[in-house]
């Protein structure tokens, strides 16, 4: 009778606490509309990248313009991005967040523009770069600020794993269809494609509707004092300050291989934008399948392990990249560099963001922020000058080693880092 009586009975569903955490995130609206927004943007974003790079290196053919084009686009984050953690923790996260968006899909249309009626040149080129970093800073702290509003706090840690994984298939998805489209429509159709695309996150920040928590505002003290209370407070926690150690030593000196692979697909690689292609989507196929595997864990516990592992992988990975000049095996370590890094730096985005206290969360998000992508600016850079006198190979076989050395360092502290850190709250 069991059996009969299980096909009459109606269809159970799981509750939605009992479903696995990347199902059941899903389910929350304005998550959804959130991420189904950003893809597209996200996706002519990369488009856009592979485009600036590959023109910079067409009408340059140098490593340094390749590092200043990425110190434009990335150093106003090493200024502003304290101060823009501030101002979002004082105001209205998702109204700051449509106001910078909508500047990005401007600077897009101007790029598109500027390189359709012929004007283009590495000094615009440059300047437009630096309009780009400028917003950044308020853009990515209001971002990063609105996104754990989209979702209760227990399915926080899968929601930026989640929305790490959507952004690295992005990664893959952008470079290849702007290998797809530069030859047949030019460097400028990447930008043009950037301004479509960005438009669609501009909508959908507008249809979301997030409850942001109060945070009180102290109008005796001035911005200065809460800027030095979030470096006071990163300073003297347990668990952030030597997971920022790992996350500036890897922003600094290996990420700059991104800005640097149209030299390697150039000089090292023997190929062309198809290449450049290859490598760049390989890295993102590698960061993807990192992302997934953290939400899919759908918890913090483990991930400070997983960060400091990453780290280590990082610098074994850089080495096996410069060892040879196949772009098979190119693009097969880049795939274990986009791996290891991103499982590093999502593993400690999760971690700090289920740590820290709302009243806190722009600020000290702002410097993560300041870090995964205003330090690379100053990585690209040096490494960019570095390697005009000893090569991109042995620029990065030297970070490799800075690297080790920062693992080294940090490993002795683990239990302490995961005891500060990897504490589940409801």
């Amino acid at each position: 009778m069991e059996p009969f009586s299980s096909m009459a009975a109606p269809a159970q569903h799981s509750p939605p606490s009992e479903r696995k955490p990347i199902a059941r995130i899903w389910g929350h609206r304005n998550f959804t509309i959130y991420m189904v927004g950003s893809v597209p943007a996200t996706v002519t974003q990369w488009m856009q990248r592979v485009g600036m790079g590959w023109m910079t290196w067409e009408l340059t053919h140098s490593p340094a313009w390749l590092g200043i084009i990425a110190a434009a686009d990335l150093a106003p984050m090493l200024v502003l991005a304290p101060f823009a953690g501030a101002i979002t923790d004082r105001s209205d996260a998702a109204r700051l967040l449509r106001i910078t968006q909508a500047m990005l899909v401007t600077q897009a249309i101007g790029l598109a523009v500027m390189t359709e009626i012929g004007w283009m040149n590495i000094w615009i080129l440059l300047f437009m770069s630096l309009i780009t970093g400028f917003i950044a800073p308020f853009f990515s702290a209001a971002r990063q600020s609105v996104l754990p509003n989209t979702v209760p706090r227990s399915d926080l840690s899968t929601a930026i794993a989640l929305d790490s994984a959507l952004f690295q298939l992005t990664r893959f998805i952008g470079p290849a269809l702007a290998a797809i489209m530069i030859p047949v429509y030019g460097v400028g159709g990447t930008f043009a494609s950037y301004a479509v695309g960005s438009f669609t996150f501009l909508a959908a920040v507008y249809v979301i509707d997030v409850e942001l928590p109060k945070r009180p505002v102290n109008a005796t003290r001035n911005i200065w004092q809460e800027i030095g209370e979030s470096f006071t407070y990163v300073r003297t926690h347990q668990g952030i300050w030597p997971a920022f150690l790992l996350l500036t030593v890897a922003s600094v000196f290996i990420r700059p291989v991104q800005d640097m692979m149209p030299g390697f697909a150039g000089d090292i690689f023997n190929s062309d934008a198809v290449g450049l292609a290859y490598l760049t989507s390989s890295m993102g196929v590698g960061a993807m399948a990192s992302a997934g595997l953290v939400a899919f864990r759908g918890r913090i516990t483990g991930l400070t392990r997983h960060a400091i592992l990453g780290t280590i992988g990082l610098a074994i990975s850089t080495l096996g990249f410069v060892a040879s000049d196949m772009l098979w095996a190119g693009v097969l370590f880049s795939a274990f560099i986009g791996f290891t890094l991103n499982t590093m730096s999502t593993s400690i985005s999760a971690l700090v963001q289920c740590a820290v206290s709302d009243d806190m969360r722009g600020r000290v998000v702002s410097l993560y922020v300041l870090i995964f992508r205003g330090t690379p600016a100053l990585g690209s850079l040096i490494v960019g000058i570095v390697s005009g006198s000893i090569g991109l190979r042995w620029s990065f076989v030297l970070s490799a080693v800075i690297c080790f050395i920062a693992w080294l360092v940090v490993l002795p502290r683990r239990r302490n880092i995961a005891a500060a850190l990897e504490v589940e709250r409801s």
